[in-house]
């Protein structure tokens, strides 16, 4: 996706989708949809909306690869991962609302900063290999990893964004129409230029090409069209970065080569490991892409695989180009000048030649049937699942399938010791008997101490607690108005205490003292009474909630919140009470319905949205069966469903009478009310 200049349009700020996202400005476009920077009316901060054109929007598989970007990104919580909050159809179109990540795409930063310092490009690249182990482990590759989907937040915060064709592990359905091959050329893995399966090791070897153009500047392949490019994934050996920029580490450069391999079974089996090595890389450690016995130079030469004659290379909506390996030849001159002559018995080597040839392609026909199942073979078997299951019985599962396990295991404070949480290759996948697969399981939480932060500051308290990898959660101490100012906000105490032994991840209370200020009433509107009562009680506020009443609203969802009192933006003490209003719906006006008939009186006031009770009184100033009064009177205010009384007249006094007309109310039996 390219950024286009802002767009300040009357036009651009009039629309609003959905009745909730109102357009600022457009911030980006791409080949497919276009992305405004909007504001959420609903809940008040800018949101970036993706808009798919109305041109494509009756195209069923755009409209599908659009929510399966949204779908497959809501699904995905993690801190380098842009979250998808909304979704839906709005102007004869479809757009995604995302959280809006004020910063600059890292396809900018190479354009303007490349080459990087290897520091620095290891860095973002471990960011992003985090993002893409988390989605894998959730089922998901992202399949077009490439700079212009990764941005960099203001404070340096790597976020990987753009799941729009992005599926499934192992999933049937495809948004990839026959002869198109989803992606950008400059990125693809082999298997992706050859129209085959991809799984996580696809995105593994697009983001070893992402590092390489961060250390180099440039990327590894470039040619005049993507086909040319997509071919030179298949069939050429990335030049050593070293040989373009010198001070390219002899270390970053083994993992980034390890990552392009041409063949998934010689790169990282998960991101999860290429995070890792990146993690040793950076802390000097060794690698492990340079302690598999091979030198950089020596893992170069084996990516040069034995291609086939001719590899079809599925680019663009236009079909196949074949691209083939020519065989060598050499120009015969006749001594004149005159047409080439072929030197005697040259058609006996080429005889030759050709059935060589043949002899490849009958073999490779063969064993490329074997690996489908047929020609009598029965060494292939599907992956089985493992995930979840314990490391001895996933092990024994695999073994008993006769394939080999290599295993890692890593810490987590989530997924109890000894669990399965990642799997290479993915379940269902078709794998030989005798071959190596790799899973990954949780060594559990590390354990670390409590540090101490007696009188240190809130802020202070919250970093030590994020340096020891631990979570914290500030608690006031009731107001205290003998307090000096100095010593408010200082912490007093934790749970657990200093020194405590705890699970990385685990969360600390830090008790602080803090004295009676003024604070200003937050807006809750619109949310629920739970949420608004935690809002309220935060440490920004610290204020209560004492009671509720309820009131009709136009605007806000019957019982969320629709005021308080005191109202919004008020100067009040911390500690104070506030009376939540809730939103009974909608309002609903009485009719007036006096003088009239009661059939008549009791359909407008159903017809209002109200109910009504009648009251069988005896009035000669109006005729039988018609309305003499009501309660409340008509133009008020209430609620939809409230009750509305009508005394009807039941018959006629006598004409004689100087008395006021009296009003009886008569007993149930002539009270009617409507349900």
């Amino acid at each position: 996706m390219t950024s286009t200049p802002p767009s300040n349009t009357g036009d651009d700020r009039a629309r609003i989708y959905n009745g909730r996202y109102e357009l600022i400005r457009q911030i980006a476009r791409g080949g497919t949809a276009q992305v405004y920077l909007a504001r959420d009316l609903l809940l008040d901060r800018p949101v970036a909306l993706k808009v798919l054109f109305p041109e494509l929007s009756s195209d069923p598989s755009f409209v599908e690869r659009f929510r399966r970007e949204a779908q497959a990104a809501a699904n995905l919580s993690h801190p380098n991962i842009v979250p998808v909050f909304d979704w839906g159809e709005s102007e004869r179109t479809y757009f995604i609302v995302m959280e809006y990540v004020d910063g600059e795409p890292l396809s900018s930063i190479i354009r303007s900063q490349a080459p990087l310092p290897a520091a620095r490009a290891a860095g973002i690249a471990a960011d992003i290999a985090k993002a893409l182990s988390y989605a894998h482990r959730h089922g998901v590759v992202h399949r077009d990893v490439k700079p212009g989907n990764v941005m960099l937040t203001r404070d340096g915060q790597v976020k990987v964004g753009d799941f729009g064709i992005a599926r499934a592990v192992g999933s049937d359905d495809s948004v990839t129409q026959t002869g198109l091959v989803m992606g950008t050329a400059t990125y693809f893995s082999p298997e992706q230029a050859q129209g085959l399966g991809v799984d996580g090791r696809s995105d593994v070897y697009a983001l070893g090409v992402v590092l390489y153009e961060m250390v180099t500047g440039r990327p590894p392949f470039s040619a005049d069209t993507p086909v040319a490019i997509a071919y030179k994934h298949v069939s050429e050996a990335p030049v050593p970065p070293s040989e373009i920029e010198p001070r390219v580490p002899e270390a970053l450069e083994a993992i980034i080569l390890r990552a392009m391999a041409k063949q998934p079974g010689d790169r990282y089996p998960t991101s999860e490991d290429l995070y890792a090595d990146l993690q040793r890389y950076s802390q000097g450690a060794p690698v492990l892409a340079m302690g598999a016995g091979l030198g950089a130079t020596e893992a170069v030469g084996l990516t040069q695989a034995v291609v086939p004659a001719t590899t079809a290379l599925l680019i663009g909506a236009g079909g196949a180009a074949a691209a083939t390996v020519a065989q060598p030849k050499t120009e015969l001159v006749s001594p004149g000048g005159g047409q080439p002559q072929l030197p005697k018995r040259r058609w006996i080597a080429w005889t030759l030649i050709g059935l060589l040839l043949l002899a490849a392609l009958i073999l490779l026909v063969y064993g490329g049937g074997r690996a489908l199942g047929y020609f009598g073979s029965d060494t292939y078997i599907h992956m089985p699942d493992v995930h979840d299951k314990t490391l001895a019985a996933a092990k024994s599962e695999l073994v008993k399938d006769g394939l080999v396990v290599t295993q890692t295991g890593v810490h987590s404070a989530s997924v109890a010791a000894d669990t399965v949480t990642n799997q290479n290759p993915a379940p269902d996948a078709t794998v030989r008997k005798g071959q190596t697969v790799h899973i990954t399981y949780s060594l559990g939480a590390t354990k670390v101490q409590v540090p101490g932060v007696f009188d240190q500051t809130l802020a202070q308290a919250e970093a030590a607690m994020k340096k020891r990898g631990l979570n914290s959660a500030p608690v006031p101490e009731a107001p205290s108005t003998t307090a000096e100012q100095g010593e408010i906000g200082r912490v007093i105490n934790t749970s657990p205490g200093p020194g405590a032994t705890v699970d990385t991840g685990a969360t600390v209370k830090l008790f602080y003292i803090h004295g009676v200020r003024e604070v200003t009433v937050p807006s809750v509107v619109g949310d629920t009474p739970q949420k608004a009562a935690f809002v309220l009680a935060g440490p920004a506020y610290e204020l209560t909630v004492s009671s509720t009443t309820s009131s009709p609203s136009p605007t806000v969802k019957k019982g969320q919140v629709s005021g308080t009192e005191p109202g919004v933006g008020s100067s009040v003490k911390s500690g104070s009470s506030v009376v939540l209003v809730i939103s009974s719906g909608p309002p609903a006006y009485v009719p007036g319905v006096t003088d009239i008939r009661a059939s008549e009186a009791e359909a407008k006031i159903h017809a209002a949205g109200l109910r009504y009770s009648i009251v069988y009184v005896t009035n000669p100033a109006f005729s039988p069966g018609y309305v003499s009064s009501q309660n409340p009177q008509g133009g008020t205010e209430v609620t939809q469903g409230s009750y509305v009384t009508i005394d009807v007249v039941q018959g006629t006094a006598p004409t004689t009478t100087t008395s006021p007309p009296t009003t009886t109310t008569l007993p149930p039996t002539t009270t009617a009310t409507s349900g």
